[in-house]
C-alpha cells in the first residue's frame, strides 16, 4: 500500500517535471517566432494541404535513399568504460532532399553533411546495440551516462551511439534554441527522418560488413520514433526497443497545442498532417522484426510523449509492452525496465536472425 502511494506521489512529481520542460520549451519557440506573422487559418490548412500533395501516395520503400557503401573515419575517445576501445567514427551522409526546394535551406548546415557515431567496443566484434539519442540531446558524454552501457557491455554487446541530423556533433554550433529537425515546417521533418534512416542503414551494413554478427537498434523519445521506423525499412535488425517513444507526429503536434484550438480546423490540420508524414510513420508500415525481437518501454507519467504512444507501437509490433512508474526526464524505475531490456538481449545473442 505504502510503496504504490510512494509511486503515486513520485509519479506526480514526474509529471510535474515534464509539463513544466514542455512550457519551457513552448516559450522559448513563441519568442523565437514572434517576429513570424502566424498564417490565417484557411492560409494554414492551404499550405499544409500543398505540402501533403508533394509525396508518394503509396508507401513503397522508393521514398527513403538505397544502400551506399560508407568508410567511416575513427579516432579514438577517452575510455571510461570496461570496453577494450572507445572510438569515434564519422562519414559523409552525402544527403540529397526529396524535396529540392528545401534543399538549400537543409544544407545550410555544413556540420549535418557527416554521420557521426561513437563505439565502445571489445577485443573482438560482438553484437551491436544501436542507441538514438532523444530530441535536442545526442551529445556523446551525455549520452554515455544517460544509457546503461556498462549493462550492455556485461550482456556480451558492443555499443554505438548514434546522431541523428542537426543534434550533437551534426548541430551548427552557432545555432541557439532548438535544432532544425524536427521543426515547425514539416518538409523539414520529413527529410530528417529520410536522412537519419539513410545514414542509419548504411552504418548498420557497415558494422555487419566489419564482422559483427547482429546488429540491433535502441531509442529514446525521438530516437524511439526513429528506431520504430528503421525497423520498418531495414531487414537485418536483431532487435527493435523504442524507450518512452513517439509514435504520432500529428499527434503530438496535438497534445502539444499546436493546432488551431477550433475543434473542426483542429481535426482538418490533424488530418493533413497524417497524411503528411505518412510516408515515415511506423504505425503506417509493417515491422520487419518478428514480435519477439522487439520490446516498448513507456513511462506511466511521461506528459512529453504520454505511454499512449508507446502503447500503440507495441500494438502495431505485436510486441510486449513494459512501463516506469516516473516520467520522461525524471525517469524514476527505470532500472527494472532496462533489466528487462538485457534480459531479451541475452536471450536474442544466442538466437540466429535467420533461421
Amino acid at each position: 500500500m505504502l510503496k504504490r502511494v510512494a509511486r503515486r506521489v513520485l509519479g506526480s512529481a514526474a509529471a510535474a517535471v515534464d509539463r513544466a520542460a514542455t512550457l519551457a520549451v513552448q516559450a522559448r519557440n513563441a519568442q523565437r517566432t514572434a517576429s513570424v506573422p502566424p498564417l490565417g487559418l484557411h492560409q494554414r490548412v492551404e499550405k499544409l494541404s500543398a505540402i501533403a500533395e508533394l509525396y508518394p501516395k503509396t508507401l513503397g520503400d522508393d521514398f527513403f535513399l538505397p544502400l551506399r557503401a560508407i568508410a567511416p573515419m575513427a579516432r579514438e575517445a577517452q575510455n571510461e568504460f570496461s570496453a577494450a576501445r572507445v572510438v569515434d567514427v564519422s562519414w559523409p551522409s552525402a544527403y540529397e532532399p526529396f524535396l529540392s526546394d528545401v534543399g538549400e535551406r537543409y544544407a545550410r548546415t555544413a556540420e549535418n553533411h557527416a554521420a557521426a557515431a561513437r563505439l565502445f567496443l571489445g577485443n573482438e566484434p560482438r553484437p551491436v546495440a544501436v542507441v538514438i539519442h532523444g530530441y535536442m540531446a545526442g551529445q556523446f558524454n551525455v549520452e554515455q551516462r544517460l544509457w546503461p552501457i556498462e549493462r550492455f557491455l556485461r550482456s556480451g554487446y558492443d555499443v554505438a551511439l548514434f546522431v541523428l541530423p542537426f543534434h550533437g556533433v551534426r548541430a551548427d554550433p552557432a545555432r541557439r534554441g532548438a535544432p532544425e529537425f524536427p521543426g515547425a515546417d514539416p518538409r523539414v521533418t520529413n527529410e530528417g527522418f529520410r536522412q537519419a534512416i539513410a545514414d542509419l542503414r548504411n552504418f548498420v551494413q557497415w558494422l555487419k560488413q566489419s564482422g559483427h554478427p547482429q546488429v540491433g537498434v535502441l531509442g529514446m523519445s525521438l530516437g524511439g520514433y526513429t528506431a520504430a521506423l528503421l525497423a520498418t525499412i531495414e531487414t537485418e535488425l536483431a532487435f527493435c526497443v523504442p524507450v518512452i517513444p513517439l509514435a504520432s507526429l500529428a499527434d503530438f503536434a496535438r497534445e502539444q497545442g499546436e493546432l488551431n484550438p477550433a475543434p473542426a480546423t483542429e481535426a482538418q490540420e490533424h488530418a493533413l498532417l497524417e497524411q503528411i508524414y505518412r510516408v515515415v510513420s511506423p504505425l503506417d508500415r509493417a515491422s520487419r522484426i518478428a514480435p519477439n525481437r522487439t520490446l516498448v518501454v513507456g513511462a506511466k507519467a511521461d506528459r512529453i510523449t504520454p505511454v499512449v504512444h508507446a502503447r500503440r507501437l507495441a500494438v502495431h509490433f505485436g510486441s510486449p509492452l513494459i512501463s516506469w512508474h516516473g516520467g520522461h526526464l525524471l525517469q524514476l524505475g527505470r532500472d527494472a525496465c532496462f533489466r528487462r531490456v538485457e534480459t531479451l538481449l541475452r536471450e536474442l545473442r544466442a538466437t540466429p536472425l535467420h533461421v
